[in-house]
């Protein structure tokens, strides 16, 4: 009954936002991608002028896109709102999920989370052999010189190569600069941080890459008060994934994110 009557100040409230899962595209239900997070920020930054807004992050990376999609929406609804923005890293946040991270104004870690892995990778396979050694003919016609680039079932070509190193390339000095513009003068000069390396808990502080250890709840009360109110909001599972069931692509999703969380140990 309190809230109905005037004159009585409410408490702090802090939205929590829970971001945790594989960066992809759209298509996967339990992604995290622009279009499946959008919904989420825009309630938790504009619903009740919040005090702060805390995101919980898990993610090992995915996308390059859909993480600076994710980054700059964070950024666009907090200068909007002029809403302060933390970060709560869980087990990781790597690669993409780090670009999100450090799209907060402040990064909290656990003693034992894994963040960094800022670079960026393509793999793929070569099968040109085994196809010759069974016989069989693969014929592709194509319009555009670059059209095959990195066809996994012809020889690969060192121009092919090439193009694929300035892309990522490209993406990765995209990243870099994200990174520098976000965390500033916290990292050093004198050392490069951009090659793809992982660090753990307190170390992340030393390197800059995280402002301290902590966790949302105690973290949120000793910023606004013990009063302060906490409104969360997660991703809505699929039917499927409610009972336990997965159709096909899911699985393969989930094999894949599987892969991403291994490479960190996780």
């Amino acid at each position: 009954m309190r809230r109905f009557i005037p004159f009585v100040k409410k408490p702090p409230r802090v939205a929590v936002v829970r971001l945790s899962g594989m960066i992809a595209a759209g298509g996967r239900s339990a992604a995290l991608n622009d279009e499946n997070v959008a919904p989420l920020l825009e309630k938790a930054f504009r619903r009740g002028k919040p005090a702060a807004v805390a995101l919980i992050i898990n993610s090992p990376g995915g996308s390059p896109v859909q993480s600076s999609l994710i980054g700059a929406r964070i950024r666009r609804l907090s200068e909007e709102t002029e809403t302060p923005v933390f970060a709560f890293v869980e087990d990781v946040a790597a690669s993409g999920g780090y670009w999100i991270a450090s799209a907060a104004d402040e990064i909290f870690l656990d003693p034992c989370s894994v963040v960094g892995s800022i670079g960026v990778i393509s793999a793929s396979f070569g099968a040109h052999e085994f196809i010759a050694r069974h016989g069989i003919e693969r014929r592709v016609y194509t319009a555009g010189a670059s059209k095959s680039m990195l066809d996994p079932f012809r020889p690969e070509q060192e121009a092919d190569v090439a193009r694929l190193r300035g892309l990522l390339d490209d993406l990765h000095g995209t990243f870099k600069s994200h990174v520098a513009e976000r965390r500033g003068t916290r990292l050093p000069q004198d050392r490069d941080l951009f090659t793809g390396e992982v660090w753990i808990g307190a170390s992340a502080l030393e390197v800059g890459l995280a402002d301290a250890i902590g966790h949302v709840v105690p973290v949120m009360k000793e910023r606004f008060g013990k009063d302060v109110r906490f409104q969360r909001y997660g991703m809505k599972r699929g039917l499927f994934q409610r009972i336990g069931a997965r159709v096909l692509t899911d699985a393969l999703a989930e094999a894949e994110e599987r892969a991403l969380y291994a490479r960190y140990g996780l």
